[in-house]
């Protein structure tokens, strides 16, 4: 997803400095023009805004506040957009610590998946102080529209819209993997079914873009089961913190615990299927693992 929402930047004219911890994947990016540095602080080094997004709380400390971290190096006055799904609390730490050497920290998770950064259309939850999502907005716009890009409120707020997306999503997977199922048993046409049903009040984003990808058998990663995982833990501790019961939340959960145990933690999330493929011991299709 960063490989492809930093060459919106890139195309939209903006010179980029980028850093991975797997210098190959920015290998593309070079060849259109980034300069590759060797540590998040040197990205900061060269720039007024950074944008990160990595896999769990514990990289964003890292990366954005470790000793060779973007704030190490960013100027007085930058600006640093993690896009990373993860707790509102280090959201708001991390905002208090841009402030206190008078840069600013946003918080702007995204949806959308591969396919959204790809066709530069994901949707943009972003907290933190108004006037930097202000600066920011026009790079947010390469990477989503105008609709789609949010401000939310104070630091932590981006975050909690993204558990409350990320709550909705859990339960409607289940729903798509097991109404798929369902017309497979009952002996329709799965595919002619999926097309009738997308366009009635059973239509949603995971019907039509994921549905087709699990009659396809094609369960690579938009977005990775064990990161998901990550996301719905965060979410559960979140309502443990505000004394709130989501009984569907955990049993997504403890679906997407299964399917990582059964060795597809790598898969796409709506390799959900899967997991419960086996749990009825039927199959939509041949599976091969890539």
């Amino acid at each position: 997803m960063g490989q492809s929402m930093c060459s919106h930047l890139i195309k939209a004219g903006y010179s980029m400095t980028v850093y991975s911890r797997t210098p190959s994947k920015c290998a593309a990016l070079v060849e259109k023009g980034a300069v590759l540095a060797d540590s998040p602080r040197k990205v900061a080094e060269s720039s007024d805004v950074v944008f990160t997004i990595v896999g769990f709380p514990e990289d964003v400390q890292q990366v954005i506040a470790g000793t060779d971290g973007v704030l190490a190096g960013l100027k007085p006055e930058g600006i640093v957009v993690d896009m990373t799904t993860s707790k509102p609390s280090l959201a708001q730490e991390l905002a208090e610590k841009a402030a206190r050497q008078n840069c600013a920290a946003v918080d702007a998770p995204v949806s959308g998946g591969d396919v959204g950064a790809r066709e530069a259309r994901l949707a943009i939850f972003c907290g933190g102080d108004k006037a930097a999502f202000d600066a920011v907005r026009p790079l947010l716009c390469c990477m989503g529209r105008e609709d789609t890009i949010h401000y939310m409120g104070p630091p932590g707020l981006g975050q909690h819209t993204k558990m409350t997306n990320q709550i909705l999503i859990s339960t409607n997977i289940i729903g798509v993997t097991e109404g798929l199922l369902y017309a497979y048993k009952a002996g329709l046409d799965v595919e002619a079914t999926l097309k009738a049903v997308s366009g009635g009040a059973a239509g949603s984003w995971s019907v039509t873009n994921y549905g087709p990808r699990i009659l396809k058998r094609d369960f690579k990663p938009g977005f990775f089961v064990e990161h998901f995982i990550k996301d719905m833990r965060i979410a559960l501790e979140e309502a443990n913190k505000m004394g709130l019961a989501l009984p569907g939340l955990a049993l997504a959960q403890q679906l997407y615990v299964a399917l990582k145990a059964q060795g597809d933690g790598d898969a796409g999330i709506h390799g959900l299927t899967l997991a419960l493929e086996r749990l009825n011991n039927i199959q939509l299709g041949e599976y091969t693992k890539q």
